[in-house]
């Protein structure tokens, strides 16, 4: 059985280039981490944010962007 990170790691590879993927909350704000680096995917976070990254490194956190789960992201 997989755990959050494997579920959305195997999500991931279902993202291709030039997807536009719309983040949920929950498991799907992981998936962003987990897209591959040599293709090109608009994330948009169910609150809105077009443009979301992955998590950001712990210290580069901007509190005022944040996903639907209320989690710091990257743009």
């Amino acid at each position: 059985m997989l755990d959050k990170n494997g579920i959305a790691k195997r999500i991931a590879r279902e993202v291709k280039d030039g997807y536009y993927v719309n983040l949920g909350i929950g498991i799907p704000t992981l998936v962003a981490n987990f897209v591959r680096d040599d293709i090109e995917v608009e994330f948009q976070s169910e609150n809105g944010v077009l443009g979301m990254g992955p998590f950001p490194f712990e210290g580069e956190e901007d509190a005022d962007v944040i996903n639907a789960g209320k989690q710091t992201i990257t743009t």
